[in-house]
This record gives C-alpha cells, sequence and structure tokens, in this order.
C-alpha cells in the first residue's frame, strides 16, 4: 500500500523520523546522566514501547491502569503507573497484574491507598514498589505539605509487603511556557522544593532512590538540576503544533513531527476551498486546530465543519482535487493518538507496518 493509499482518516506515523526522536532523546538523557522511562499515554502502542527500550529506556511509564495491562502483555518491563490508583476496579486490576508477574510500580498520595496497596501486595504474594507523588505546584495529585511526603513514605517503609521507592515529582502546567528562561525560572522555584523534600526525607533516614517526574518540555532543566535519577517525556516522540512552537532548549527544537493524520478531500467544488474527511472526531481539539501539511496548498487554514469534516481555506481558485489525500500535524498529540485503533506505519510512500493501538482505555 502506498501512503496515498490508507483508508482515512488515519493515523500515520513516519518510522525514521520517529527512531530519529528516540535517538535524540536517548542521546540526550546519556549525556545529562539521567535515566528514561518514556510516557506511553503518549503512544499506547506495545510496538513503539518495545523500540524504546531496545533503545536503552529503563521502562514506561503509564497514566492509568489499562495502559499498564496493556504494556505488560506486550511483555513491556519497568512499568510506573504515575497515577494514583483509588478505586476498587483499579486495585483489582493491579491484582491480577502482579499474580501474572509484570514489572510494575505505583504511586501513592494518601495513606489510606497505601494501606490498599499492602493489601493488594499481600493478597498477590509480591511485594509492590511505591513511589510517593508530590505536589509541585499543578494541584492535581500528590502530597503538599513535606511532613505528609515523609510520613506517607514512612508507612511505606513500614508495610512488609511493599517497598518505598522515591518520589514523583511532575511540572506538567510547565512544559510549555515560553520563552524558555521563564519556564527555566519557574522550574528552579519548583525544583527548590523537591530539593527540600530530598533533605527532609534523608534526615528522616528514607532517602529516595528514585526521583522520577519531567516531560517533554522540560527534560534539560530538570536534568540540570541533578535532582531527578529518571525522566518521563513522552510528546518527544511525535511532536504536535503546540510543542514545535516552543524551544526545547535555549536555542533550539531537537525533535521533528513525526506523526500525520491522513484525510481525504471530499468536495472541490467551492473556489478557495475543499472540505475533508476530518472532524472534531479525528482530532483532538483541546489545544487549537490542525496545521495542514502535507498536500495543501501553502498558507492553507483547517477549520472544523462537523464531528466528520473540516474545511481547508486557501488563497486562489486551484486547490488540492478530488479524492487526494492531505496529512495534518495534529494540535495535541496524546489524545489524538487515543482517537484512533492503529497507527499506519510509512517510510517515505511506503506503508511498511500497522501497529494497533492497544492501551487506550
Amino acid at each position: 500500500m502506498r501512503r496515498s493509499q490508507v483508508p482515512t482518516p488515519a493515523l500515520l506515523v513516519d518510522i525514521d523520523i520517529l527512531d530519529r526522536n528516540i535517538a535524540v532523546m536517548r542521546n540526550c538523557a546519556a549525556l545529562l546522566a539521567v535515566k528514561l522511562r518514556p510516557h506511553a499515554k503518549a503512544h499506547k502502542c506495545v510496538e513503539i514501547a518495545q523500540r524504546i527500550m531496545a533503545a536503552g529506556a529503563i521502562g514506561v511509564s503509564c497514566a492509568t491502569i489499562g495502559e499498564a495491562e496493556a504494556m505488560a502483555s506486550g511483555g513491556v518491563d519497568g512499568i510506573l503507573v504515575t497515577a494514583p490508583l483509588a478505586s476498587a476496579d483499579a486495585t483489582q486490576r493491579l491484582y491480577r497484574l502482579l499474580l501474572r508477574g509484570a514489572d510494575i510500580a505505583v504511586v501513592a498520595e494518601d495513606p489510606a491507598c497505601v494501606s490498599q496497596l499492602s493489601a493488594v501486595a499481600a493478597a498477590s504474594g509480591r511485594t509492590l514498589d511505591v513511589i510517593v507523588d508530590v505536589d509541585v505546584g499543578m494541584g492535581r495529585t500528590g502530597c503538599l505539605e513535606i511532613a505528609d511526603v515523609v510520613a506517607l513514605a514512612r508507612q511505606i517503609a513500614d508495610a512488609p509487603t511493599l517497598n518505598y521507592a522515591g518520589i514523583q515529582a511532575y511540572w506538567g502546567n510547565l512544559q510549555q511556557i515560553s520563552p524558555f528562561p521563564e519556564r527555566s525560572r519557574l522550574i528552579a522555584i519548583q525544583a527548590d522544593r523537591v530539593r527540600a523534600v530530598i533533605a527532609a526525607l534523608t534526615s528522616a533516614s528514607l532517602p529516595p532512590a528514585i526521583v522520577t517526574g519531567g516531560g517533554t518540555g522540560s527534560h534539560r532543566i530538570d536534568a540540570t538540576t541533578g535532582l531527578f535519577t529518571e525522566i518521563q517525556p513522552g510528546s518527544y516522540l511525535f511532536m504536535d503544533s503546540c510543542y514545535g512552537a516552543i524551544s526545547i532548549s535555549e536555542n533550539d527544537n531537537p525533535f521533528t513531527p513525526s506523526l500525520f493524520v491522513a484525510a481525504t478531500v471530499v468536495s472541490a467544488s467551492k473556489p478557495g476551498r475543499v472540505v475533508v474527511n476530518a472532524g472534531w472526531k479525528a482530532f483532538a481539539t483541546d489545544s487549537g486546530k490542525p496545521v495542514a501539511l502535507h498536500g495543501a496548498p501553502p498558507g492553507a487554514s483547517f477549520r472544523f465543519m462537523g464531528d466528520e469534516h473540516g474545511a481547508l481555506d486557501f488563497e486562489g481558485d486551484r486547490g488540492p482535487a478530488l479524492g487526494s489525500t492531505i496529512e495534518f500535524l495534529t494540535s495535541h498529540c496524546d489524545p489524538t493518538v487515543n482517537l484512533y485503533s492503529a497507527f499506519h506505519v510509512v517510510r517515505g510512500d511506503e506503508v511498511i507496518d500497522i501497529w494497533p493501538i492497544k492501551a487506550r482505555y
């Protein structure tokens, strides 16, 4: 199958660019002396996780227990669930993963959850690694007070079936702050908080073996703080228009978009406009509109025209032909991936594979 023959709307990933992005992040982490546990919430795909692991990552981060199940079923080790598991359903699924021998760790922020995790680990006959989640300005999850971090770490360490493994500190709200010096300044404030947390834990004879966090937009800053033992970037694999608009370091963005949504022109009857078969259901919309790239006239702009359709407006009367393919760069890669069941893997103009997106739930 040729790239232009893929049934649309479809999610395309350019394997050569993907592998280049994987290599760039691997080399950066090695240079900065941190380990990599990239986030599966970006790709939700066992085949991509395996490529990342083959390139030297120590494991994968997962936002949900469903992502962890999919990664474990694909034989991926080093799984860290980065959001607290509080429901009975989630802890029961964790129990089943432990019974299956999955190499998995979790985070916790609440004493009641720690007790629940201890019971699950005991029932499985396994020892479970638990990382204390620390709130570093997002206000989403994590212990807010340093004393609570220490108390929770002590509770985990005292539980016979749990292993206190360290702390998690993730500032997702700072990933795309521009300009870069302002992002660095704001991260430095939160890094001081992490430094104080580590000092308090060390004073309590609970030094964290793992300090995990970081994302695509902050990984270089995070690594240079000297605090993190590992980082969890995800979007660097694919990139999107929001990440493409910022500097990843002081002067550059070394990552290239590898992910595209392919759509077909289904109407070309009006001058200066064509309609494609990709609308609200084809793109995540929380971060803006997609950007028309391959097959689109220069300067063309996209607008939504319903669930199944979008319009591409351009200057002049001659545009893409009826039935032609146009490829778009999404504004937010993670939730766009979640809308599709598979990646069509391309190299140049050839479709070389199809990878299922198994971790959507």
